[in-house]
């Protein structure tokens, strides 16, 4: 039994700062998906009641600002910066490529397959659409914006000197 604990908290310590990561990651997407959906349902029903796509990019571009704030200074803290126009650009064009695939789902679902109301478009575009975009934009920006943890020269179990 003691072997099987010793494994376990093993496995977890190597994937302690993933799961902290995702939950992280998971509150700022939330915060964002709030905005996104928000902003799509107030254009869809309003002044971009006969624009589905237009109000879905609009919408995202403003959610995307929020979520590269939050993904910046929260998320992903920790990890290695670079200049920030460059992780500024990256961030926002793997989002685009997000944005392309709730798009897509959102085209196919309107246009292609005529489900034309707005539970159908929020459904396709915020449910489906959002989930496929999420797992993407988690890979991505780990891969290619906020890069590998930075790396301490103090080994772990020595303490860090305190300031003078």
């Amino acid at each position: 039994m003691n072997s099987a604990r010793g494994l376990a908290r093993s496995l977890y310590a190597r994937v302690e700062h993933l799961l902290h990561e995702i939950a992280k990651f998971g509150i700022v997407g939330a915060i964002a998906f709030v905005v996104d959906v928000g902003t799509f349902n107030l254009l869809r029903n309003g002044v971009m009641d006969d624009k589905p796509l237009t109000a879905k990019i609009v919408s995202t571009v403003l959610a995307t600002t929020v979520a590269f704030a939050g993904n910046r200074q929260w998320t992903f803290k920790h990890r290695e910066r670079s200049n920030l126009h460059r992780e500024y650009v990256l961030f926002f064009g793997l989002n685009g490529v997000a944005l392309l695939i709730a798009l897509a789902c959102l085209g196919v679902s309107h246009y292609l397959l005529n489900f034309t109301s707005p539970l159908a478009d929020n459904i396709s575009a915020n449910i489906v659409g959002m989930a496929l975009g999420t797992l993407f934009r988690f890979w991505s920006y780990r891969k290619f914006v906020f890069t590998a943890p930075v790396t301490r020269d103090t080994p772990a179990d020595e303490p860090e000197p305190l300031a003078a």
